[in-house]
């Protein structure tokens, strides 16, 4: 048995770029298509097996009753005869008629809305008349307007609208119209009801991973109540197990103090030499290590998210490193502000300045909101920089990039670690490139 060919991939392209992405749009079109195929498919049977089929036998009629009366005055087109036709036509055929003596044909007419129905009436007219006719069924709202041209004149019968089209057709149309507006209505509720259930999950979870305290509570259809249950309760374990480990992490870090302050103390108390000099420096050097570890196995440490302005995080990182005999430049706007965990984001942005201090003579700091309405803040340098297929590289825990920098780096390489891992906490992002000072520039990027 063959299998048959699938579509071809330019007819799925196109179709996917005529679809919706969104999941509104998407289940708007999953209810109204239907609805809007099944009504243009009762529109047309019901218009070619039966609107079309009466109108057609009433403009024959109504083209056999005007044939009649042009051929009754055609054989006598006294005024008596048509005296007695008018008062025939107007009791038995509700037809009035006026002879119009010398007068012509118009040129032009007015359709009607439908235009199969002006054409079934020139049809059925051409067929039972021989002389030259013209008629308008937009003129008049009730009326149809026939004239004949005959000798001397013009003929003129005035019908009624009903004679000649199935008035009902357009109030069906009305109906149909009205029903499927109404129904496209409550569509639109129920399908926006539901999308913003899930609209508020989605932003119970970015909050959530931003570190920002959002009330939520499940609602919406079953399936979505219970994806909410389900994110509650991983945001609680997920919760359990920070605190944990933050409670872990300070034990862990009183643990390892102890020992080393009584080193300290010792070293302290120790006869002044080079021995006690070098150990002092490794011991300083452990502490650093310790905070380093602690600080990239910590995290955020569960710290509460709240609004700060940019420019006071980038005075602190600026002070971090005045003292290190560095030329610092802060740029900000005074009314730029953020939401972030202040202590969390001090950190990455002072290992940021920090890495850059280590290796530059000069830094700038700047920050200013982006196109796409978040905030982005720079950290330039100009020291040498990295070459720019190692900047990925430099994110990568415990690298330091010894023989791009320098051969006396210090710390154990998880500075820029930490503080992308801070900033895409924030959902955001960290980025390395080249500075226009000829060092490294790094760019955070906040919602």
């Amino acid at each position: 048995m063959r299998l048959p060919k699938p579509w071809p991939r330019p007819f799925w392209r196109f179709a996917k770029r005529l679809t919706p992405t969104s999941l509104f749009g998407r289940s708007l079109l999953i209810i109204v298509l239907p609805v809007a195929l099944m009504q243009i498919a009762v529109t047309y049977v019901f218009f070619d097996a039966h609107w079309q089929v009466v109108n057609s036998r009433l403009t024959e009629g109504l083209a056999g009753d005007v044939a009649w009366i042009v051929k009754s005055y055609g054989e006598d087109p006294s005024p008596a005869n048509l005296a007695k036709l008018t008062e025939r036509a107007q009791a038995d055929l509700s037809l009035s008629i006026e002879r119009q003596q010398g007068g012509v044909l118009p040129k032009g007419r007015r359709g009607s809305l439908f235009v199969a129905s002006d054409r079934s009436l020139s049809r059925a007219l051409s067929r039972r008349i021989d002389a030259p006719f013209w008629f308008d069924t937009g003129r008049y709202p009730a009326y149809v307007d026939v004239r004949v041209a005959i000798p001397g004149g013009v003929l003129r019968i005035i019908a009624p609208k009903d004679r000649v089209f199935a008035t009902r057709g357009q109030i069906f149309i009305l109906w149909l119209t009205v029903a499927t507006v109404l129904l496209t209505g409550v569509s639109l509720l129920f399908i926006r009801n539901q999308i913003r259930a899930i609209e508020r999950l989605a932003l119970a979870a970015d909050a959530f991973g931003r570190g920002v305290d959002w009330e939520f509570r499940p609602h919406g259809a079953r399936e979505v109540r219970l994806a909410a249950r389900a994110f509650l309760e991983m945001k609680a374990r997920i919760e359990k197990h920070v605190e944990q480990r933050t409670t872990l992490l300070a034990a862990v870090s009183h643990d390892l103090r102890t020992p080393l302050t009584r080193l300290r103390l010792e070293l302290a108390l120790a006869e002044p030499g080079p021995r006690v000099a070098a150990m002092k420096a490794d011991l300083q050097e452990m502490e650093m290590m310790i905070d380093d570890y602690l600080a990239f196995a910590r995290g955020a440490g569960g710290e509460t998210a709240s609004r700060v302005k940019v420019a006071e995080l980038l005075d602190y990182a600026a002070r971090a490193i005045a003292r290190q005999g560095v030329t610092v430049t802060v740029t900000a706007p005074p009314h730029l502000a953020v939401e972030v965990r202040p202590n969390a984001f001090k950190r990455a942005l002072a290992n940021m300045v920090a890495n850059a201090a280590d290796h530059a003579s000069h830094v700038e700091l700047r920050a200013e909101a982006s196109v796409a309405g978040g905030i982005e803040i720079f950290v330039d340098d100009n020291g040498p920089g990295i070459p720019g297929d190692r900047f990925e590289e430099a994110f990568a825990p415990f690298s330091q990039l010894e023989s791009a920098i320098t051969t006396t780096t210090k710390g154990v390489g998880l500075g820029l670690a930490i503080a992308r891992d801070i900033a895409r906490g924030h959902g955001g992002d960290l980025n390395l490139s080249v500075s226009p000072l000829g060092g490294l520039r790094g760019t955070f990027t906040l919602p």
